[in-house]
């Protein structure tokens, strides 16, 4: 059986005045989100304050997704998180009454895997948390592509440096400055980069 989510809400302490319209709203969707959590099978481990020591407590608990509750203050409110899972990406899923677009374009410029504005529903949200993770996984792959990408053409741009410089100290042709890497990285059990790096180095140190 696949282990339930691990979630942490970032929500503010509330203090419901019965007259502020706002706060009682505020209150019922995190009671639905609660309660949506709940009948959905996740794993509700954590509520938490937007505070400075929100990046300890997450690095504590090591949740699958946060999850961003606020009305009032919801920038402060993101950026804490922001910063807090800037070191160790997580999933973030916003939910808010706030219909400022501004603040939707930060929060999506953010990382925000799902922005969601009122209208919040129990049923609706395992169908929203499960499109966040997705998307959250895609773009994680994409950025693991990128990654891989720039370190085989930073990799190919030491391998050629090294190669010019066998050309130029030893008289080497191309095919026999790149054969003499090979066969150097093979007898040191290291990848074709890592000797060209080293050579560079030591080029480096005795010139």
């Amino acid at each position: 059986m696949k282990e339930a989510l691990r979630i942490v809400v970032v929500a503010p302490d509330l203090v419901v005045d019965p007259a502020d319209e706002d706060a009682l709203a505020q209150a019922e969707r995190s009671r639905s989100l609660r309660i949506g959590l709940l009948e959905g099978g996740f794993n509700l481990i954590a509520i938490l304050p937007a505070d400075t020591f929100l990046t300890e407590r997450l690095s504590q608990l090591q949740p699958d997704m946060v999850i961003v509750d606020a009305e009032s203050a919801a920038r402060d409110a993101l950026e804490h998180v922001v910063v807090a899972t800037r070191d160790e990406r997580r999933p973030i899923v916003m939910f808010t009454n706030d219909h400022d677009t501004l603040l939707a374009r930060e929060a999506v410029a953010a990382g925000v895997s799902a922005y969601v504005v009122a209208g919040l529903s129990t049923e609706r949200i395992r169908p929203i948390l499960d499109v966040a993770m997705a998307r959250f996984q895609h773009e994680q792959s994409l950025r693991q592509e990128l990654a891989d990408a720039r370190s085989e053409l930073s990799g190919r741009k030491l391998i050629d440096r090294a190669k010019g410089l066998l050309m130029q100290r030893q008289g080497l042709s191309e095919q026999e400055a790149y054969d003499k890497l090979r066969k150097a990285a093979m007898n040191k059990g290291l990848k074709l980069h890592e000797v060209a790096q080293r050579m560079l180095d030591m080029a480096d140190l005795l010139a």
